[in-house]
């Protein structure tokens, strides 16, 4: 399984995610410009020693990032999508897309994707949105569900 964090702004939710990455042996894709610089400490201490254990790859853009996954299967996370994060058949390879903290996926970004690649986490309404990392650890494991994760 692969993470996409596309502008990623909060460096201890990176942290976390690479943290959850290196446990789970999913990929980190991180799309440019980040809110934080790799080395801070802020991202280090949230990330603990788990980064050597990660695989965490870094991208000018988007469109550069998804050129590597021609073949992939890409779906969006976004509060805007109407199916569930568990509706889709996920397959080893998937990638999962996430936008920024503080403002999601731009428009343009989420509605280049067909609606069936389009997903989002249930939550009671009127909320807003999940914590980043939390999200990311959602559909994750549910993509590692869906296709036989051993530990």
């Amino acid at each position: 399984m692969n993470i996409v964090l596309y502008e990623p702004e909060i460096a201890p939710n990176t942290g976390n995610i690479i943290r959850l990455c290196a446990n789970t042996g999913a990929q980190l894709h991180l799309i440019h410009p980040l809110g934080f610089e790799m080395g801070e400490k802020r991202l280090r201490r949230a990330g603990l020693d788990y980064l050597e254990h990660a695989s965490v790859m870094e991208y000018q853009s988007l469109e550069s990032c998804l050129q590597q996954f021609e073949r992939s299967r890409i779906f969006a996370s976004t509060t805007h999508a109407t199916q569930p994060h568990f509706a889709p058949e996920y397959r080893e390879g998937d990638l999962f897309l996430f936008g920024p903290e503080t403002r999601g996926l731009p428009e343009q970004i989420r509605n280049g994707f067909p609606e069936e690649q389009r997903i989002r986490i249930p939550m009671v309404e009127n909320s807003r949105s999940m914590n980043l990392s939390n999200a990311v650890a959602v559909v994750l494991y549910e993509g590692l569900r869906q296709t036989g994760f051993q530990t």
